[in-house]
């Protein structure tokens, strides 16, 4: 029988948003789960661990605040969606440049590897499989490992991500929500980008922006 994930979140930057540090049995190897700005608490407990890899559900700028530090650091491979691939080396893209000069422009390296819909991830121990999930932007994508989902900024406890910044569409969004996270269990750990955890019978029911 395979061992539930142990889950740490770190609620990074001027937007509050949730990295998470993902391990397995092994109390030495971990992944990372959007490593946004301001990433000083993070950085200080992954300090004796073996980062694996980390994972970009979406490349908007709070989300990928701490992607250099930690990888020079850590040494270890970014992944993210082709169709955001260049958002990473683009402040302007990322939409950081739209925020000077309150926070300084977020450019790093590219990614080492894509992301694609339906592909099968292995990382501490376990299985992440990939869901395409456009709408909050296009590139975003959701990881489902076991019965813990990692969401982004696609589905929040009692909210939706927003559709209005560049690359964003209502009509994505709410399909990306209906036809891939709701067809998930009811026990489903959904841990979205921003706020508190929820489940998907949870968001099924009570959700007032998409109902099934």
């Amino acid at each position: 029988m395979t061992s539930q994930l142990r889950i740490e979140t770190f609620c990074l930057g001027p937007v509050q948003t949730n990295a998470y540090l993902i391990r397995g049995e092994d109390d030495n190897k971990a992944i990372i789960i959007d490593p946004g700005m301001n990433p000083e608490a993070l950085i200080r407990r992954i300090e004796n661990l073996e980062i694996e890899a980390i994972l970009l559900t979406h490349a908007h700028f709070d989300h990928i605040g701490g992607v250099d530090q930690i990888r020079k650091l850590k040494g270890c491979p970014v992944y993210i969606h082709p169709l955001e691939a260049d958002w990473l080396t683009s402040a302007k893209l990322n939409r950081s440049a739209h925020w000077a000069p309150q926070i300084e422009p977020i450019e790093t390296d590219p990614a080492e590897y894509d992301l694609a819909e339906g592909q099968t991830l292995q990382f501490v121990g376990h299985s992440f499989k990939v869901f395409h999930t456009p709408g909050h932007s296009p590139g975003s994508v959701s990881f489902l490992c076991g019965n813990d989902l990692f969401s982004g900024d696609v589905l929040f406890r009692l909210s939706v991500g927003r559709t209005d910044l560049p690359g964003g569409r209502e009509a994505d969004l709410y399909n990306s929500i209906q036809s891939k996270l709701y067809t998930f269990k009811d026990e489903v750990k959904v841990y979205p980008g921003h706020g508190p955890a929820t489940t998907i019978g949870y968001e099924k029911v009570h959700n007032p922006f998409v109902h099934i």
